[in-house]
């Protein structure tokens, strides 16, 4: 089935859309007093390929590990870094425990950031941005022009953003999406950076918005934050989404890497929007999304940036639990790395 087959509940006009630090795990072994051999291990150890992407999480979950400051918390997780939330000032308020709070608002700021990071052997993959385009669409041309500005500065290689009707009825939301969108884009064009869509909510789930969208803009470094689990959250029927992962691939610039374990007999449902999400979100190695296939589809599209973890659940579990299931979800991604030929 077709991207333009899939079923939405958006009631937008079809006739309108177009359609690493990072530790591998080599396997147990008995090694006997035999030099021989002990050097061919290490040989081999050598030899094995470098990851293709970093394991990362959102910097909304470090708090939860019950870390004195950030850089522990991305330690006691296991991750290489995290993408980080930013606010209206610059401000980076989930990166704590410092003197005062970071933020890349001036040189200085950004050198006092990079220092950090490069001490904690830590990256930021993307800047998280909340935009609100239809209340503010001047002070969201320049916000973002500031933010590119400044992951050009620092080496982060994308920012993901939010593009959801708040004022704006959704019917009449992809002419308006369509027009800010391209001031953003001529607005940073000299920076380089990349911007990323996320797919969550009632209107950039919708393959056809997105790829409406896309298209109108035209711009190369317009793309997406796939998000594995709001696709499904969405409605999509499981088997639905790699045919959705696929078609958009090369356009992904960012990840949330989410999922969800639902009733078996749900699964192949188109089910309501938002379905049992708060019962059956789960660590993205108990859920039903085949990560195996997801890393394939991406490795063949040539993927570059990381992958983000986004837990959920994390609230609803204690500080010990929650280093326990992120390190595993971690784990699990590397591993899945690994597994490609």
């Amino acid at each position: 089935m077709s991207i333009s087959q899939l079923r939405d509940n958006t009631p937008i006009k079809r006739r309108h859309f177009l359609s690493f630090g990072v530790s591998l795990t080599v396997g147990t072994a008995t090694l006997f007093h035999r030099p021989g051999r002990v050097f061919a291990a290490a040989v081999e150890a050598v030899q094995e390929k470098p990851p293709l992407w970093p394991v990362t999480c959102r910097d909304a979950m470090l708090r939860r590990s019950g870390a004195a400051d950030c850089w522990s918390a991305m330690t006691l997780y296991g991750v290489d870094g995290v993408e980080s939330d930013i606010t209206d000032e610059c401000v980076l308020p989930n990166l704590y425990g410092g003197d005062s709070p970071f933020s890349v608002g001036t040189p200085e700021d950004r050198s006092r950031l990079r220092a950090a990071l490069e001490k904690a052997g830590k990256r930021i993959t993307a800047f998280c941005m909340h935009n609100r385009f239809d209340e503010r669409p001047e002070f969201e041309v320049e916000w973002c022009t500031r933010v590119a500005e400044a992951a050009q500065d620092l080496g982060v290689p994308a920012i993901r953003i939010d593009v959801v009707p708040r004022k704006i009825p959704r019917e009449e939301f992809l002419t308006f999406a369509v027009e800010i969108l391209r001031k953003v884009m001529a607005a940073t064009e000299k920076t380089g950076i990349r911007f990323a869509i996320e797919n969550h909510g009632n209107t950039t789930n919708n393959p056809e918005f997105l790829d409406a969208l896309l298209s109108q803009v035209g711009s190369p470094r317009l793309g997406l934050t796939l998000d594995t689990g709001n696709f499904y959250w969405y409605g999509h029927p499981l088997s639905r989404l790699y045919e959705i992962y696929e078609h958009f691939a090369p356009r992904v610039f960012h990840t949330h890497c989410k999922s969800i374990n639902y009733p078996a007999e749900e699964r192949e449902k188109q089910r309501p929007m938002g379905w049992e999400y708060s019962k059956y979100h789960c660590p993205i190695y108990q859920g039903d999304i085949d990560f195996g296939k997801v890393l394939a589809i991406l490795k063949k599209a040539n993927y570059s940036n990381d992958l983000c973890i986004e837990n959920e659940m994390l609230g609803r579990l204690t500080a010990e639990e929650a280093i326990k299931t992120v390190s595993q979800e971690v784990t699990f991604l590397r591993k899945k790395q690994a597994e490609l030929a």
